[in-house]
């Protein structure tokens, strides 16, 4: 089957004799006219009886006509259709992050994605699991460590540094804090996958390690920031967790020449040959409003 052929002969009928559907066509009147008589002889019936005035559609011709002008109606709806996904961001895009990753960091970038492109639906998955993008039908991830699987693109973002951390009022009414063996006349309010039982902190080439007695413990980032905004304690958190209360005044860095562990962050998506719109404008918006969250600047 010529789908061609199909596609002259409705354009012949529409246009009303076959020079006007070769200049539409933009082909030669006599290629318009053996294409045409193709379709003819391979259906084995006339379609058009031509007169020196004007085309008559057979029976058969009508019926053609009439199921072949609406399966090439849906074809080029169709491609209209796809055209227009390919030009405008719309539909579902499924992200994933790490649970503890921030609420105004990742809220600020769903409200910056929607403002821009209202005609797209965001799906945040957050867990600490590491979830197969492809198998799960996930479009894009962030994701913060070294990188486990180089069959995706990945785009970085920066670095997640962990410090010290805790409100003015607990400090106002603390021991000093000079140095990282300080933290022995402190209450310490843990992250559990941090350690357990100790802090290491590195400034340079230079790196300590303090021990932790008899403190607070939680495997919730969030919990654990909101009790140093409490004043219960100094925290070890991740800088860009803590931004707003720095800039809001609640939260105070302490010890800021030392630091403690230091992450990647990465953009990671599968790789295609063709990106889809809705994926390539959510790259660029997240590269925009998370990168100035993981400068170690807190």
């Amino acid at each position: 089957m010529d789908f061609n052929e199909a596609a002259v002969f409705v354009k012949v009928v529409q246009a009303g004799s076959f020079s006007a559907a070769a200049r539409q066509l933009q082909l030669p009147t006599s290629t318009v006219s053996t294409r045409v008589a193709r379709l003819e002889q391979r259906l084995g019936v006339t379609l058009l009886q031509r007169t020196t005035r004007r085309l008559h559609l057979t029976e058969a011709g009508n019926a053609y006509f009439e199921h072949a002008a609406l399966g090439l109606g849906h074809m080029l709806e169709a491609e209209a259709a796809i055209d227009a996904a390919r030009q405008e961001p719309q539909g579902k895009l499924k992200i994933t992050a790490p649970a503890d990753l921030g609420d105004s960091m990742l809220s600020g970038l769903v409200q910056q994605v929607q403002t821009q492109y209202p005609a797209l639906e965001v799906e945040l998955v957050l867990t600490e699991r590491y979830v197969d993008l492809v198998a799960e039908g996930v479009d894009a991830a962030i994701r913060t460590g070294q990188l486990r699987d180089s069959s995706l693109i990945a785009r970085p973002l920066g670095i997640a540094c962990w410090a010290a951390f805790a409100s003015h009022d607990y400090l106002a009414q603390a021991p000093a804090l000079r140095e990282p063996q300080d933290l022995n006349h402190h209450h310490c309010l843990q992250f559990s996958p941090m350690g357990r039982d100790a802090w290491t902190f590195r400034r340079g080439p230079s790196s300590i390690t303090v021990p932790l007695k008899g403190n607070t413990m939680a495997n919730s980032i969030g919990i654990v920031r909101n009790m140093a905004l409490s004043g219960q304690g100094v925290a070890l958190l991740p800088t860009y967790i803590c931004k707003p209360g720095l800039v809001m005044g609640d939260l105070e860095r302490v010890l800021p020449e030392w630091q403690a562990q230091a992450d990647p962050v990465h953009l990671v998506y599968p790789r295609q040959r063709f990106m889809p719109p809705k994926l390539r404008v959510f790259l660029d918006i997240a590269q925009a409003e998370l990168r100035p969250w993981f400068s170690d600047n807190a």
